[in-house]
């Protein structure tokens, strides 16, 4: 019997994380030619839902504490003001056999890890380059602070070690980097 397996997919901000999970659900079933076990995750974020970038639930800052106090997260953390957080119904996907993909962080990783200890973590890079492009263009924060963020991700990114990290490099167009990631995906299930 094959065991469920939970896809942890990270990288930092513009390296086109959101774009590649959408683009693999929308591709998943057509590439495996039958009908898919994987489900994709949606986030919980103190962040507008027209904030662009990833479809999430969004939550207020109250809303997100009183969800966490009652334990409706099996994953929470922190980052550049926002709360984030991943529901506890992966846990019954999971458990139902289905094959769940999430948009997590490299700084949560080790205490997902610690959680989830046959994780497969994929990490979305690209280089500096286009990662301070990508997020002049996103628009959300000044010169300085788009810095700043570059500065302390490479610092967080050399950390993330595990001997079954895929690495997706998506430098070019999306369909690229995006038809590697289903293939990861896809492959992944069958093994």
């Amino acid at each position: 019997m094959i065991m469920a397996k939970l896809f942890y997919v990270m990288g930092a901000s513009g390296a086109g994380k959101d774009s590649l999970l959408s683009y693999a659900r929308e591709n998943a079933c057509k590439h495996t030619g039958k009908k898919s076990t994987l489900v994709f995750a949606h986030r919980y974020i103190t962040r507008p839902a027209d904030a662009g970038g990833e479809n999430h639930i969004a939550l207020t800052d109250e809303e997100f504490q009183q969800r966490s106090q009652h334990h409706c997260f099996a994953m929470s953390w922190q980052s550049h003001g926002n709360y984030y957080g991943i529901g506890t119904e992966i846990n019954q996907w999971l458990e139902q056999g289905l094959n769940v993909v999430i948009n997590g962080s490299r700084a949560y990783f080790d205490a997902a890890l610690k959680q989830y200890p046959t994780i497969v973590p994929v990490l979305i890079t690209a280089d500096r380059d286009r990662l301070l492009a990508r997020l002049i263009k996103r628009g959300r924060e000044s010169k300085e602070a788009i810095e700043k963020r570059l500065q302390a991700s490479e610092s967080i990114e050399s950390r993330v070690e595990h001997p079954r990290l895929l690495v997706i490099e998506n430098n070019g167009e999306l369909a690229e980097a995006g038809k590697a990631l289903v293939q990861c995906l896809t492959l992944e299930v069958t093994n």
